[in-house]
């Protein structure tokens, strides 16, 4: 997830360089699928247009790629379809389609939602975070974990910098 340095998540906020657009290419490429809301999903799907833009940057054209192939689990209750073939609505609740995907063989599980990362840290099923904090001050917008009740103790395993000044951070979630 991208945040700014005052712990506002917005994609319009970012850096999103060469580097930033690498970074994430090579972790889609690396995971099993990728969870969205509906808002974040709706937003992501503007990758699709970039496929057929033939004067884009190498680093978008790359992620464009990748994200059109992950497959994605989509929670909404307005949608009715998915509009991109590599997407599905998921069919159970939010608990129950995780506990199902971790069931299967496979890489990763990714989170692209605000709203889901606060749902799973609520039910414990967050095994890692990677925060990229930009050096940016946004001043207002969404906080990533807003509605949480309970404090969650976080150990950083490693921090990735990029030329731009913005930070991944990788935590791992101590349960308690």
């Amino acid at each position: 997830m991208n945040m700014t340095l005052d712990g506002y998540c917005d994609h319009t906020y970012g850096i999103a360089d060469e580097e930033l657009h690498d970074h994430y290419s090579d972790l889609l490429s690396n995971a099993g699928t990728i969870l969205y809301g509906r808002i974040t999903y709706q937003l992501m799907q503007y990758w699709q247009e970039v496929l057929e833009k033939p004067s884009v940057q190498r680093s978008e054209k790359r992620f464009a790629e990748v994200i059109d192939r992950i497959p994605k689990v989509v929670f909404s209750h307005t949608l009715k379809d998915t509009g991109w073939e590599s997407a599905r609505l998921a069919s159970r609740d939010l608990k129950e389609e995780v506990l199902a995907l971790r069931q299967e063989e496979g890489k990763n599980i990714l989170v692209g939602s605000p709203s889901l990362i606060v749902g799973l840290t609520q039910l414990g099923l967050i095994d890692e975070y990677q925060i990229c904090i930009h050096p940016v001050i946004a001043g207002k917008g969404l906080v990533l974990f807003r509605d949480m009740s309970d404090k969650i103790i976080l150990k950083l395993l490693k921090t990735k910098t990029f030329g731009s000044g913005a930070i991944v951070m990788y935590f791992e979630s101590l349960r308690q």
